[in-house]
């Protein structure tokens, strides 16, 4: 199953479509009645922070993406906090999660779909209402954390669908 959807993936990149290489979707995060704008594969980190929860206890806390998005072997922009996505054309839009699926390994990051909840400049994302994050790969941090505010990366990929409003 991890070697098909590896050579899935990787025809897919290849061809520029990788983000609409899944036929059906968990509908936690599909979004029937949507069109999709824009398709970009993401190469990032996802950074966590050591923090105190209960009991006196540490754990390792999401804090942020740092991601580069790349459509046609080339950078189109970024994702950070926020969650932000900026385009290279001036357009950014910020979103909030309203639906979650498992990722396919217990390593990889959930796929979501997030709201578009502000919107920045002219461009290709200015009516973006809807962004998916699917096919994760990695990104999830494990093992024990024992100093406050020290932080940690872990590498992931992941597609990002920007969609629009039919």
């Amino acid at each position: 199953m991890a070697l098909l959807k590896a050579v899935t993936i990787a025809s897919l990149l290849a061809t520029g479509s990788a983000a609409w290489a899944v036929d059906t979707l968990p509908d936690a995060v599909a979004a029937p009645g949507e069109t999709a704008v824009l398709s970009v594969h993401a190469e990032g980190l996802q950074v966590y922070e050591c923090k105190p929860v209960t009991d006196g206890k540490l754990a390792w806390s999401f804090r942020e993406p740092i991601a580069t998005l790349i459509a046609d072997g080339r950078t189109i922009g970024r994702h950070y906090a926020g969650p932000n996505w900026e385009h290279v054309d001036g357009s950014a839009i910020t979103g909030r999660t309203t639906g979650t699926a498992p990722g396919v390994a217990p390593s990889d990051i959930p796929w979501l779909k997030l709201a578009v909840i502000s919107r920045r400049g002219e461009g290709v994302l200015t009516g973006i209402s809807t962004v998916q994050r699917i096919n994760t790969a990695g990104g999830e941090l494990s093992g024990a954390c024992d100093k406050a505010g020290a932080l940690r990366s872990a590498p992931y990929s992941a597609d990002y669908v920007f969609l629009r409003k039919d």
